[in-house]
């Protein structure tokens, strides 16, 4: 009895054992119980048979030579039980999934818990985040609105040149936008060969510093002015806030500066300047239309909207930590639309998801116009679909009795099939979301969950998913450690690659699962029947270990290595509960066991006629090796070699050979096995209890083998 522990791992940050190893090891001890009662039975069978020929029928003595039968047929009951357990399969399953990390490490994929592998290709829903990953994370502002008038197209350098602003509301923002960002954040001049200057740190206000360059500003110069060690206060932002604020103390006058989300900021705002830079009273009416016909337009485009603004005080508050009356009375300054392309790629991608039976769902903190906008461009949502597109705050709503009780699972279910869109969500919304996928029975299949994650707070949620996606260039240490899996490009393209290469190996094992149980259903009806009928096993020791050890070791290699094919993406996913032998690998196995039992049996009962041999059935002297025992060996190693070339298609697919050659691993495998028999079968005549064969009966072994194949074609054409 075996269990399977695919990797090491630190009991206090491991995840619960995975769906792979769960199956595997339930799989296992089934098996088990299994082969020790046929074991067992065989035993005993054969202990009673002997005993009641030779003490009732021959009326024989007790003998010492006894001890050494009764020996054989123990150690024969012991072969019985290790040809039960498929002991294979522990290998074939790393095999598998290591080939698979090392092959996804070309497609941008650096896997660090290897069930990842598998487990991903069973996934049903991917809770995916937007910046970076469905879009490229370069940030533009192409937007702004200042006072009673609206540019566009600002990153066009010919739209640019009709940008005019008066001197003074330059300089506030220039400082607001140099002042007011993290000090990390900053540009790298491009290179002969790049277009845009890098962006280092925080990418939204990369774009905010890119578009003062653009306007001859100098944030660098401004940053000296005003070092991070003489701030007065700074306000972090936080996914309560959507906003950050930096007190910094100026020659006439204290100026907090404040930017963030635009609905949140301009509601803080009672004033605004214009273009000249005059200040102007900002009233709700003059507040509501911002929101209706600057802030939603743009959101609706895809833009990201960020407010600025800023206060002048004339003294120090009495409390900084008092932010609703330091955030009061502020002075709007500018609304920017801030654009992050989708990448060209993605939509692609996703509707390979959709046609993989892989739901995709968008979390990100925007408002939910923008967040729409996007999910459309990227093809998550169309315009004629009644998904659902929610705000954080909405959804808490959906999800709970009241505002303070804890969610309701079943109100949770009657909202996460249609939800596609969370916006303006916090990382609490999204482990909620990821939280209760995992644990929704709604579906008979159950969800299995992917999530992709950059900062230190998505821990929780990458750790709580089936699969965590960490971002390799964006994301956080803390993010990186909570993962499974690191996208080593932040790209979404890569995950859909991790979902091929999961079903593949998904494949890779279901195929030895067929071919390791085909070949241990035989051998052991084979045991068991042969020592009630023949009184001895038709295959020795020696030879079902061959079988077991060696050929199931390398079958394991051969059947791991099949590159996989955008066809594993048409396919539905197989969710949670799904079992690890299906209906049509039950229906394969039993089919080809039924063949190769029959060969077999007709080979024992019928073989010293068909062949003009002499019968290889043990005597009164035991089993002596011989043409005809020989020959029931050869035939079965053959039909199992023949039906490791069935096993390469599992889903009813005719043509067995497709792509054969491509893979050169198994082909190699396949005929080293082949020669090997050759070999042990004409010269290993002392160690594995055989004798050479003629060409002739090579030539039938051969015929037998073969026919493997043509019964494949027969019960997958469903003519029988």
């Amino acid at each position: 009895m075996f269990v399977f522990r695919l990797e090491n791992e630190d009991k206090n940050t491991s995840k619960e054992r995975s769906i792979l190893q769960t199956k595997l090891t339930k799989l296992a001890i089934q098996i088990g119980y299994v082969g020790m009662i046929v074991a067992t039975l065989t035993v005993l069978v054969l202990i009673i048979r002997f005993s009641w020929e030779e003490f009732f029928v021959r009326r024989h003595t007790w003998q010492s030579k006894y001890w050494n039968r009764f020996i054989r047929y123990i150690i024969t009951g012991i072969t019985v039980l290790v040809v039960a357990v498929p002991e294979g399969l522990p290998l074939a399953v790393t095999i598998s999934l290591a080939y698979a990390v090392k092959k996804m490490m070309y497609d941008k994929n650096l896997v660090r818990h290897l069930d990842a592998c598998e487990t991903m290709g069973s996934a049903t829903t991917i809770c995916s985040d937007k910046t970076g990953t469905l879009t490229t994370n370069r940030m533009t502002v192409v937007e702004i609105s200042i006072g009673d008038k609206h540019w566009k197209n600002i990153h066009d350098r010919s739209c640019l040149k009709q940008f005019q602003l008066a001197d003074k509301i330059k300089d506030i923002l220039f400082e607001g936008i140099a002042v007011n960002s993290s000090y990390t954040s900053k540009l790298i001049p491009p290179t002969d060969k790049e277009i845009h200057p890098k962006q280092i740190g925080n990418k939204t206000e990369c774009a905010l510093l890119n578009f003062l360059v653009d306007l001859n500003g100098n944030y660098e110069y401004l940053r000296q002015i005003h070092t991070e060690e003489t701030f007065l206060h700074v306000y972090t932002f936080n996914s309560i806030r959507k906003l950050m604020s930096t007190v910094i103390q100026r020659s006439d006058t204290i100026r907090l500066h404040m930017k963030g989300a635009s609905e949140i900021v301009l509601q803080k705002c009672t004033k605004i300047v214009n273009p000249n830079g005059e200040i102007t009273p900002l009233t709700k009416t003059d507040q509501k239309y911002l929101l209706d016909n600057i802030i939603e337009p743009m959101a609706c485009e895809g833009l990201r909207t960020i407010c600025l603004a800023y206060k002048d005080f004339q003294s120090m508050p009495a409390d900084w930590n008092d932010e609703t009356s330091v955030f009061e009375d502020l002075i709007c300054i500018c609304i920017c639309g801030i654009e992050d392309p989708v990448r060209p790629e993605v939509r692609q991608a996703i509707q390979q998801c959709k046609d993989a039976g892989v739901t995709v769902r968008m979390i990100t903190g925007d408002n939910v116009n923008t967040a729409r906008s996007i999910a459309l461009k990227c093809g998550i949502i169309s315009p004629i679909d009644r998904f659902l597109v929610l705000d954080g705050k909405e959804f808490n709503r959906r999800i709970r009795p009241n505002r303070h009780a804890d969610v309701d699972q079943d109100l949770f279910d009657k909202i996460a099939p249609n939800l596609r869109v969370l916006a303006r969500s916090s990382p609490q919304d999204k482990y909620l979301l990821v939280k209760h996928l995992v644990e929704s029975k709604q579906s008979i299949m159950r969800e299995i969950v992917a999530v992709t994650g950059d900062g230190t707070n998505d821990g929780p949620a990458l750790k709580k998913a089936d699969i965590g996606f960490s971002m390799g260039i964006q994301g956080t240490d803390v993010a990186k450690e909570a993962s499974d899996i690191i996208l080593v490009d932040d790209n979404f393209t890569s995950i859909v690659k991790a979902i091929m290469w999961g079903r593949n190996v998904r494949d890779s094992i279901s195929k030895f699962l067929q071919f390791q149980l085909t070949v241990n259903m035989v051998a052991l009806i084979c045991a068991f029947v042969g020592s009630c009928i023949v009184k001895e096993s038709p295959l020795r020791a020696v030879q079902m270990l061959w079988v077991n050890l060696i050929m199931d070791t390398l079958a394991s290699l051969a059947l791991a290595t099949d590159l996989p094919t955008e066809d594993l993406l048409k396919r539905k996913p197989i969710g949670r509960t799904y079992p690890l032998i299906t209906f049509r690998m039950g229906k394969n196995i039993c089919s080809q066991a039924i063949y190769q039992l029959t060969i077999i049996h007709l080979l024992i009962f019928f073989g010293p006629d068909l062949f003009d041999r002499k019968n290889g059935q043990p005597d009164a002297d035991g089993y002596i090796p011989a043409e005809h025992f020989t020959m029931i060996f050869n035939t079965f190693v053959l039909m199992t070699l023949f039906n490791e070339v069935n096993c390469r298609k599992i889903h009813g697919e005719l043509n067995v050979f497709r792509q054969i050659f491509s893979n050169r691993i198994f082909c190699s495998i396949w005929l080293s096995t082949f020669l090997l028999q050759i070999v042990l079968v004409q010269y290993g005549s002392l160690i594995f209890s055989c004798v050479p064969l003629s060409f002739d009966q090579w030539m039938w072994c051969f015929l037998f083998g073969i026919g493997t194949l043509l019964w494949h074609q027969v019960r997958s054409s469903n003519i029988l």
